[in-house]
């Protein structure tokens, strides 16, 4: 039993170089997947948690283009893009698309590991929140029309009063949808049914 969740996904064109990396990461008890072409990555990723080492140069599909597409298909796995000397200005891009940092080959192994370990973390993190952001959905679908009309007018900071003209209903009508808003999203304060609103937008 691995002690980190989530596999590390190699992505990298260079047979001996992703032999290489597969053995270092393995001797520290990391989980690895290799893959020889970004194609390979997209026909066997079967959404999987993790992280992923990505150099930017490869034939057919660039890590560029692979790092466009996993955003497309809602991929989130936090990259670490693998560059050759000549390809700094396609790592910084991909530093700018999302990439949480970038290793110039060649490079110290003992570089290496802290960067997958904080990696691995983030995924954790990415996929904690994206728990979240589920749960606040289903909790978000059991509300009625009218106590959707409600949280959307108290998120955006109007009042009681405000809100029972613009629906045209008694302030003590608007005190209830919203007890029931705050009760059914499980909301302990505004601050929070707000967050919530923002991430049924995210």
């Amino acid at each position: 039993m691995s002690k980190y969740n989530g596999t590390v996904f190699i992505v990298d064109d260079d047979d001996d170089f992703r032999d290489s990396m597969q053995w270092l990461l393995e001797s520290d008890d990391l989980p690895v997947k290799s893959f020889s072409s970004a194609r390979d990555f997209l026909n066997n990723y079967k959404g999987d948690q993790g992280c992923m080492l990505l150099d930017v140069r490869m034939p057919e599909i660039n890590g560029l283009a692979l790092q466009q597409i996993m955003l497309e298909r809602d991929i989130r796995l936090p990259i670490i893009v693998l560059s050759g000397h000549g390809d700094i200005p396609m790592a910084v891009t991909a530093m700018k698309n999302g990439a949480i940092d970038f290793l110039e080959k060649p490079f110290d192994d003992e570089v290496l590991i802290p960067l997958v370990q904080n990696a691995l973390k983030k995924s954790d993190e990415i996929l904690a929140a994206q728990q979240q952001r589920e749960q606040i959905h289903q909790l978000y679908e059991t509300l009625s029309r009218r106590e959707r009309e409600v949280m959307a007018l108290v998120v955006s900071g109007k009042a009681n009063r405000e809100i029972a003209e613009e629906l045209g209903i008694s302030p003590k009508t608007v005190e209830v949808h919203r007890s029931r808003v705050m009760s059914k999203m499980r909301a302990e304060s505004l601050p929070v049914l707000v967050n919530q609103a923002a991430q049924l937008e995210s």
